[in-house]
């Protein structure tokens, strides 16, 4: 297996493995360890769709690792807020 086939598996295997971990509430949305692992699925899956010119593919995931972004700033937000 290639370097551009595994980073494109191992995007979807992050991906597989947060949503699953949601659905079974071993996750929760409200913590990072679920948007670190969609941005780690959307890693694998941008360099997969580079290398393979497949930019509809590339542009979801850019939004997807922007919202899991944006996700964790607010859930650090909300976490310094209830310290203080």
């Amino acid at each position: 297996m290639n370097l551009i086939k595994l980073s494109g598996w191992l995007g979807v295997m992050f991906y597989l493995v947060a949503y699953l971990l949601l659905v079974i509430k071993k996750l929760r949305s409200e913590r990072p360890l679920y948007h670190i692992l969609n941005i780690l699925g959307a890693i694998g899956l941008l360099i997969n769709a580079w290398l393979l010119d497949d930019y509809p593919n590339l542009a979801v995931n850019i939004v997807w690792a922007f919202i899991a972004v944006y996700a964790i700033i607010m859930i650090v937000k909300r976490s310094n807020r209830n310290i203080k």
